[in-house]
């Protein structure tokens, strides 16, 4: 199973924005996918589990699709000022955010489970049969065309 989330230009951005701005701003400036979501990726026997982070959301504005071996998770949180208020620090991501992720054609898309409890997105993807390990049956003569 392949999963990915490689972004080449985040190193290259994070230098160019320490220099100008200094390394403080690096993090508030950072614009590689996900860094509104953070993901923790586990693989076991039947498949994969991703744990996304997602504090502070509401559950009907999360949406998961896969298509064509991508998985997509997107959110949103609205802004929480009152009336007279004037954001003095901002650092929790506001507005509609979303994360890719390549699962490759190895797992089974049409079974995908998702929930939500604490302020965790927990995405279950488990692997096709056929992706599946399995016991190969050692014959006692060799099938025909593998002999040594």
């Amino acid at each position: 199973m392949l999963l990915t989330t490689f972004d080449p230009f985040t190193r290259d951005f994070d230098r160019i924005v320490g220099r100008a701005f200094g390394p403080t701003w690096t993090r508030a400036f950072r614009a590689t996918p996900g860094s509104a979501m953070p993901m923790d990726a586990v693989r076991g026997e039947d498949g994969l589990t991703l744990r996304f982070d997602l504090p502070g959301i509401d559950p009907e504005s999360i949406e998961v699709t896969v298509d064509r071996g991508v998985l997509t998770v997107g959110a949103k949180r609205t802004e929480e000022l009152a009336e007279g208020e004037k954001p003095y620090i901002r650092e929790r991501v506001t507005g509609s955010f979303s994360r890719r992720v390549y699962l490759g054609d190895t797992v089974d898309s049409a079974k995908v489970e998702a929930g939500y409890e604490s302020g965790v997105l927990t995405v279950r993807v488990p692997l096709a049969e056929a992706a599946k390990p399995h016991k190969v049956e050692i014959q006692s003569e060799a099938p025909k065309g593998l002999t040594a």
